[in-house]
C-alpha cells in the first residue's frame, strides 16, 4: 500500500489527507498541536478546520514527525509557505531517501522571492525529479466534502507526476499531469494577490464588471512573468492558471477573496488580520512576488496596487482612481 506523510494539519492538508486516503494511500497526518491531533485520532474529525466532516480510517495523527515520515512514498508539504523553510530543516533528516515531496502550498518566499519547489530542494537538498506540486481550483471545504474538483501534478519528471497522479485519482477529484512547475507554482503564488484585489473591489461595491476586468488582467500580469521565467503560457489557460483564478475570485471560502472583500468594505489590515482564522497566503505574497516581478523586469500594476493598499496604508479609493488613470496602451502588451 502506498503510504503517505501529510505535514500541516490545517484544512488543505486535512482535506488532502482524505482525497490519499480515499485513493487507497494509508496517511499519517501531522500537527504541532497535542489537542487537535488527538482530536482528530479520537473522533475521526478535524474540530479546528473542517467540523463535522468524518476523516476515513487510513487516516491517523501524530505529533511526532519521526512517526509521520517513517516509509513514506509523498511526503506531502501544507504549511504556510512563509514558514516552509524553518519548518523544513527541522524535518529534512527525518524524510526517507527516496521520498517525494509534494508541495500544497501557493505563495512566493519573502527575501528570496523563491518559489516553494525551490525552497523544498534548497532545503531538503533534492533533486528537482524529487518535487512535485500539487495546484488548481481546491477549495479545501468542498474537497473534504467530496465536491467534484480536478487539479494539476506538477513535476519535471512526467513519471513521478504520474506516479503521484495515480495516488490522489477518486471519484470526486480528478489530477492532471504537468511538467510546467514553474507556471503551475506561478499561477497558484500569483492568484493569490489577485483574489485580494477582487475582493477589495467586491467590498467597495464596484460590481462584475470590474470583477471580470480585474480577473483577465490580473491573468495578463501571471502570464507576463510566467513567460520572463520561462513557463509555458497554456498553463495559464489551464487549471493551475485560469481555474485557481475564477474559484479563488468568485467563492465566499476563499481566505484571500474574504481579506480582500473586509479591506474594501473599510476594515484595517489589522482588523481584517484579527477578523481571520485561517492564513490568506496572497497578503505576505504580494509583496514577494512584486519582488519577483521586479527582479525579472515584468510590470504588474495590479499586485502592486495590492501591496499598496495591504502593506502601505493606501486608501482603496486613491488605489482605484491611480489605477484606472494609467495610460492606454494596447491589450497584448
Amino acid at each position: 500500500m502506498t503510504r503517505a506523510a501529510v505535514f500541516g494539519n490545517g484544512s488543505w492538508g486535512t482535506a488532502f489527507a482524505m482525497v490519499l486516503a480515499d485513493a487507497g494511500c494509508e496517511v499519517t497526518l501531522w500537527g504541532r498541536r497535542a489537542g487537535l491531533v488527538d482530536a482528530i485520532n479520537t473522533t475521526r474529525t478535524n474540530p479546528d478546520y473542517l467540523p463535522g466532516i468524518e476523516l476515513p480510517a487510513s487516516v491517523r495523527a501524530t505529533t511526532d514527525p519521526i512517526e509521520a515520515a517513517r516509509g513514506a512514498d509523498f511526503t506531502v508539504l501544507a504549511v504556510p509557505s512563509q514558514t516552509l523553510r524553518a519548518n523544513l530543516a527541522d524535518w529534512a533528516e527525518l524524510l526517507p531517501s527516496e521520498t517525494v515531496l509534494v508541495s500544497l502550498m501557493k505563495g512566493v518566499e519573502l527575501g528570496t522571492a523563491k518559489r516553494m519547489s525551490e525552497v523544498i530542494e534548497e532545503v531538503a537538498k533534492v533533486p528537482a525529479e524529487r518535487v512535485a506540486v500539487l495546484t488548481g481550483p481546491n477549495l479545501a471545504k468542498e474537497i473534504a466534502g467530496r465536491m467534484p474538483a480536478a487539479a494539476v501534478v506538477a513535476c519535471s519528471d512526467e513519471a513521478v507526476a504520474q506516479r503521484l497522479q495515480a495516488a490522489c485519482h477518486t471519484a470526486y477529484f480528478r489530477p492532471y499531469t504537468n511538467t510546467d512547475v514553474v507556471g503551475c507554482e506561478l499561477g497558484g503564488a500569483v492568484k493569490n494577490v489577485i483574489g485580494l484585489a477582487v475582493g477589495i473591489a467586491d467590498g467597495m461595491g464596484l460590481g462584475d464588471n470590474a470583477k471580470g476586468s480585474l480577473i483577465t488582467r490580473g491573468l495578463a500580469e501571471t502570464t507576463r512573468l510566467g513567460l520572463a521565467m520561462g513557463a509555458d503560457p497554456l498553463t495559464f489557460s489551464g487549471l493551475a492558471g485560469l481555474g485557481d483564478l475564477v474559484a479563488t475570485c468568485s467563492s465566499p471560502l476563499s481566505r484571500n477573496h474574504t481579506f480582500g472583500t473586509n479591506l474594501g468594505r473599510g476594515m484595517t489590515l489589522q482588523e481584517t488580520i484579527a477578523a481571520t482564522s485561517q492564513t490568506a497566503e496572497g497578503v505576505k505574497s504580494c509583496e514577494s512576488v512584486a519582488d519577483l516581478a521586479r527582479r525579472h523586469h515584468v510590470e504588474m500594476p495590479i499586485t502592486e496596487t495590492v501591496v499598496d493598499i495591504v502593506h502601505h496604508g493606501k486608501a482603496p479609493v486613491v488605489a482605484l482612481k491611480e489605477l484606472m488613470s494609467r495610460s492606454a496602451k494596447a491589450e497584448r502588451r
